[in-house]
């Protein structure tokens, strides 16, 4: 199952989605409540952890059993809430350049990810914005907020519940996670290993998910 940043979609994933199904994997790419083309399921945006409770009521109306869950982003704050609070739906978990960074300013996030900007695909933005246009400036906003709140203590709280094997990934080029901050998560969770994606920034899925699914594919077949 792959799970989305902030205020985009599932489409961002297709690359990576396509080459893991053309290996004989099913895959779950879903909307977070309240994003691009979910944006009506809800009222109001829902905080992380009503996100991923949500994601958790979803995945078992779909799969018969427990999955291997690849966040991206403000997604991997969705996933670490989800894996502390449903243990029993996960058995693998993947974070691709987990943000946001405690006590990092909005003002210097906001750079790190301008800054990234100029190192994805035009395509990818052009998909990003399209995302963010449908989700709307209100409900960004808002779920920038939540992500906030989040990322100041109960995102490493919530790691420090996962007991699945956990694989930590950044772009070589990424300006957003640094080297030193997917270390650290990665020794937050019980058994965690990091990994690096030459030429490739934040969205290292959208633009080498031959390289990602490698790596995927590779720690889904290693003995926890």
């Amino acid at each position: 199952m792959l799970v989305h940043g902030l205020g985009l979609s599932g489409r961002y994933f297709v690359p990576l989605a396509r080459r893991l199904a053309a290996n004989g994997a099913t895959v779950l790419v879903p909307d977070l409540p309240g994003n691009a083309r979910s944006r009506t399921t809800t009222r109001r945006m829902p905080d992380v952890v009503r996100a991923a409770d949500a994601l958790a009521h979803w995945h078992r109306q779909l799969a018969p059993g427990p999955s291997t869950l690849v966040a991206n982003s403000v997604g991997c704050q969705v996933a670490a809430a989800l894996v502390a609070r449903h243990p029993n739906l996960v058995n693998r978990l993947v974070l691709l350049g987990p943000a946001l960074t405690p006590r990092a300013s909005v003002w210097r996030q906001s750079g790190q990810l301008l800054a990234d900007a100029f190192g994805e695909p035009p395509s990818l933005l052009a998909v990003a914005a399209a995302d963010y246009l449908l989700t709307g400036p209100l409900r960004f906003a808002t779920s920038l907020r939540h992500a906030l709140r989040d990322g100041a203590g109960a995102f490493e709280d919530h790691l420090t519940q996962v007991g699945v094997p956990t694989l930590v990934v950044r772009g070589a080029k990424d300006t957003i996670a640094s080297e030193a901050w997917t270390r650290r998560l990665a020794r937050l969770v019980a058994d965690g290993r990091t990994a690096e994606v030459p030429d490739a920034a934040h969205a290292a899925h959208y633009s080498a998910p031959d390289a990602v699914a490698r790596l995927i594919e590779t720690f889904a077949k290693e003995t926890p």
